[in-house]
């Protein structure tokens, strides 16, 4: 099938002027779907200003949506962007499963997918290729590849991904930027390319070197403020008034440290940060477990002091 062409163009200009936003899913208490309090949140991360909007991805727990769930997760973006910037769905596990919420997404009005690493097993340079062929093969949306976990794609499998009739282009969140400069330099012309590290931010100018300067940024989810003063800081080359560096001394890297003290925070930690400061996103879902009480501690400290440091407060 073949994809609107205009959706790379829209991303490529969203991406010049905003970070990417992968907003987190709404759950209650009790772990159910709570679609108001999506609705809420996405309207606020859509008032500062994002190139794109990534829902139902990792930050936004993908991982544990039944189809109906995403359905309306999906829908509800689609209807808060309502067109002013691009809705990028995501979805996963084997092609046929993949293929499913590609059709979801399709019906609820996205404007692309990013297919998330397929599930469990370890697979040759030509399967992964194959995968995103029959997805490419049995959709309209256009596709942006993601390669973290066990997917990484070689200099030649990357070649064909770029030449499948529907990809328009690949996440990275491995940060071998040797590895990703080759695949750039090996890129068809207009194919994109996104920073997808974890708290990117810490990686951006690294990068941005290799000509991969969009990324997206999970601290929109719950500080756009932050995340905004350090998009315009980079982008500006930071004018020598040090924005950049404080933000990354005082701000980023401690929560980079926070983060890597149990596995799945840096899921949790969003979320409770995005808590923190009166949203209605909720608890996260099992396996992943809600930060420790001195954790969220030190995560409340933290905050006041990003906030503070971009003239905001929590």
């Amino acid at each position: 099938m073949t994809p609107d062409p205009d959706t790379a163009r829209r991303l490529r200009d969203g991406m010049a002027h905003g970070v990417l936003s992968f907003p987190l899913t709404s759950f209650h208490d009790d772990g159910t779907l709570d679609p108001d309090g999506f609705r809420t949140h996405l309207a606020t991360q859509l008032e500062w200003g994002p190139g794109a909007v990534f829902p139902a991805c990792g930050t936004g727990e993908f991982f544990s949506l039944d189809e109906d769930e995403y359905r309306q997760v999906v829908t509800i973006a689609v209807q808060e962007a309502g067109g002013r910037v691009p809705v990028v769905a995501g979805i996963g596990y084997g092609w046929a499963q993949a293929v499913r919420f590609a059709r979801i997404a399709e019906e609820a009005g996205a404007d692309a997918l990013l297919v998330l690493p397929h599930y469990l097993v370890a697979a040759p340079q030509d399967g992964l290729v194959a995968q995103l062929e029959q997805i490419a093969a049995r959709t309209r949306l256009p596709l942006i590849a993601y390669q973290r976990g066990q997917v990484t794609f070689g200099v030649d499998a990357f070649r064909k991904v770029a030449a499948i009739d529907g990809v328009i282009g690949l996440k990275d969140g491995h940060s071998d930027l040797d590895r990703l400069q080759r695949l750039t330099l090996a890129a068809p012309e207009g194919f994109l390319f996104f920073n997808g590290a974890s708290t990117a931010e810490i990686q951006a100018r690294a990068y941005a070197t290799v000509g991969v300067p969009a990324y997206s940024s999970a601290v929109h989810a719950f500080a756009p403020e932050i995340a905004g003063a350090f998009f315009d800081a980079l982008r500006a080359g930071d004018k020598g008034d040090g924005t950049v560096e404080r933000l990354l001394r005082d701000f980023y890297v401690p929560l980079v440290e926070l983060r890597d003290r149990v596995p799945g925070y840096a899921v949790s930690l969003v979320k409770a940060a995005a808590r923190l400061r009166g949203r209605p996103v909720g608890p996260v879902r099992a396996p992943l477990t809600d930060p420790s009480d001195a954790d969220l501690a030190d995560l409340r400290l933290l905050l006041a002091t990003g906030l503070d440091l971009v003239g905001a407060s929590l």
